[in-house]
């Protein structure tokens, strides 16, 4: 994800969904709030301070930290969820009878809680954009704690960069790049893919036992892994859960040269084609967008394939908003394509929308289909193939495609991150050269 988050099949919409709940009617009351109808002000259960939360879904426990910052009468006016050194705030949030709901960010996607004692909280997590009823339960403690409880067995170090390959539930595998950073018991980390990475990860190590997690309001992902003690060389066997049926395993060798496949190189454009050739309704009413308008002509234009529900779109276009504002004088577009998980053209322009203006974001964006590589690939019939979220498409001033970048690395991978906006900013100066 994969942000990207990409994240696979998880971010194209093709499974690792959360787990299906029971619907309280306490819930059901903050929905309506969320839906705009009329809400009271009292949530000051929620209190000031830092939260553990806790996902529950396939026997385990998918941990989360966040803080909520009070105003007036004690009042929450943000939620900030912490994955290691992120903080995303929440600002979306109405009381309504016993109940709260905190809208997730830019995700069409809800944590619904109420007091559960004096310093508890209990409720669900739900999202708005499945087909089918999607509740996960949700409970949280107050006070400064750990992802992850450790006992006072020896921490082994699983610092380093490690060569990983994922197998799916049906056999199938992938490759990966692990990065961790180990302090003590505390680890921070991620692991990137083709397709992206999975943004940040922290945890813990007990003894020989490493567990990491994330919540970023769209995808709640647990990582466990156990140290091999009969190899040679460090090796770590784990598994990896996302929802309730959401499960692979992993396999990780210590290795420092660790790579990934050149991510320019995975897909292109069919033989004999040289354009990109759509027509795209604009996010609001009226208009469609297409590379050939003479906005465009004569420039070098950034095509972006990205979804709202998708956390490494969301790193990309933190990345392109402010980078677009800094560089447009100079001859270079954007255009956003995209793709969201309601066919219906205003529901998907409505979530487009909400991005674009909570991010910022100040270039072009149409909806270009639903969210499946199959769809884009097919509402891209010049491409080769889609093969993630984010994909960036690089226009030279003829309009030409010059290189198909699949993925996003984002922040949370330190100096990967880094390298892709380096190639990103040299790629645009060599094409503005020309």
């Amino acid at each position: 994800m994969p942000v990207a988050f990409s994240f696979r099949k998880v971010l194209a919409g093709a499974g690792l969904a959360l787990a299906a709940a029971a619907c309280t009617s306490n819930s059901s009351s903050s929905e309506k709030a969320a839906s705009g109808e009329s809400a009271a002000t009292n949530a000051n259960y929620l209190k000031a301070g830092t939260w553990r939360g806790v996902l529950s879904t396939q026997g385990q426990e998918i941990p989360f930290l966040f803080e909520v910052e009070s105003g007036n009468n004690n009042q929450p006016v943000a939620v900030y969820l912490r994955n290691g050194a992120e903080k995303l705030k929440l600002d979306e949030i109405k009381a309504a009878g016993d109940s709260t709901t905190i809208r997730l960010g830019a995700f069409d996607a809800a944590l619904v809680v109420r007091a559960d004692g004096s310093d508890k909280l209990k409720g669900t997590w739900v999202k708005y954009d499945t087909k089918d009823p999607y509740r996960v339960p949700f409970t949280a403690t107050q006070g400064e704690q750990k992802l992850f409880p450790v006992s006072n067995a020896k921490p082994q170090s699983f610092d380093g960069t490690w060569a990983v390959t994922f197998k799916e539930d049906d056999g199938k595998t992938y490759p990966a790049v692990g990065i961790f950073k180990q302090n003590g018991t505390d680890v921070t980390g991620t692991f990137l893919t083709t397709t992206g990475d999975y943004r940040y990860l922290a945890g813990q190590v007990d003894g020989s036992t490493l567990k990491l997690s994330t919540f970023d309001g769209s995808h709640g992902f647990l990582f466990t892994g156990a140290m091999l003690a009969d190899d040679t060389l460090d090796s770590i066997k784990g598994d990896f859960y996302s929802g309730k049926s959401g499960h692979e395993t992993w396999f990780a060798m210590i290795n420092p040269n660790a790579k990934l496949p050149d991510a320019n190189a995975l897909t292109g454009m069919k033989p004999g084609q040289k354009k990109l050739d759509f027509k795209f309704p604009n996010i609001y009413e009226g208009g469609v967008i297409s590379p050939s308008d003479p906005k465009y002509k004569g420039k070098v234009v950034v095509v972006q394939i990205l979804g709202s529900w998708c956390p490494n779109c969301m790193d990309e276009t933190n990345f392109l908003a402010p980078w677009y504002e800094k560089n447009k004088s100079r001859g270079v577009e954007i255009i956003g394509l995209g793709y969201e998980r309601s066919s219906d053209q205003k529901k998907a322009s409505e979530r487009l929308v909400k991005m674009r203006e909570r991010m910022h974001v100040g270039y072009d964006i149409a909806v270009a289909g639903v969210s499946n590589k199959d769809s884009a690939s097919k509402s891209l019939p010049q491409l080769a193939q889609v093969l993630a979220f984010p994909t960036t498409i690089f226009l030279d001033k003829k309009g030409e495609v010059r290189k198909i970048h699949t993925g996003f690395s984002g922040p949370g991978t330190g100096k990967y991150y880094d390298a892709e906006i380096a190639e990103f900013n040299k790629t645009i100066d060599e094409l503005l050269k020309e």
